[in-house]
């Protein structure tokens, strides 16, 4: 079940940033996918399981800033 509630906030937060960086939903994948915050999102001692999605999403474009 745990899996699943991951799977689908993974889903939300590459559609969110679609829409903010104007790309289509499998660009966005592939970066979320790539980025350091997706590393932490799949580790659940990190605790960033349990933030936001509007956390994560602005976590994720300032690490695609620098």
């Amino acid at each position: 079940m745990r899996d699943q509630v991951l799977w689908r906030k993974e889903g939300r937060i590459a559609a969110l940033l679609a829409e903010r960086l104007n790309i289509d939903t499998e660009r966005a994948l592939d970066i979320f996918y790539n980025s350091h915050t997706y590393a932490l999102l799949s580790n659940p001692d990190s605790g960033l399981q349990l933030q936001s999605d509007q956390y994560i999403i602005t976590d994720l474009l300032r690490e695609l800033e620098v």
